[in-house]
């Protein structure tokens, strides 16, 4: 993350370091998430603000499309989305016991982060 390194107000920040458990949906397990990117940020008000930061193309922030047909590769979607959606309350469950706060980043949200 270039980005990071760079911008002067990152105090510091890490890559799939934090680790958190969550239940799959698909098979009812504890799984493990590791999350894209913690990152430790002074605000513009001397404050320090911590961040859990997924990036995911957007298409994949929005639960499937329902087909005419279910096919296969539908249901895969389907149980991704699951999956995908428990990691993430997981991740903001976790993050607001530590004080911090989960973002999901999209190629949508990239240009105003440059």
């Amino acid at each position: 993350m270039k980005w990071c390194d760079v911008n002067n107000s990152i105090l510091h920040w890490a890559s799939e370091e934090i680790v958190v458990p969550y239940v799959s949906p698909v098979d009812g397990h504890i799984h493990q998430y590791f999350v894209d990117f913690f990152i430790e940020v002074k605000t513009t008000e001397n404050k320090i603000k911590k961040y859990l930061i997924e990036v995911k193309p957007y298409k994949y922030t929005l639960p499937p499309e329902i087909p005419k047909r279910k096919t296969r590769g539908f249901i895969s979607e389907v149980k991704q989305w699951g999956v995908n959606t428990a990691k993430w309350e997981a991740a903001r469950k976790f993050a607001a016991t530590q004080n911090w706060e989960f973002m999901i980043i999209t190629e949508r949200d990239l240009g105003r982060y440059k």
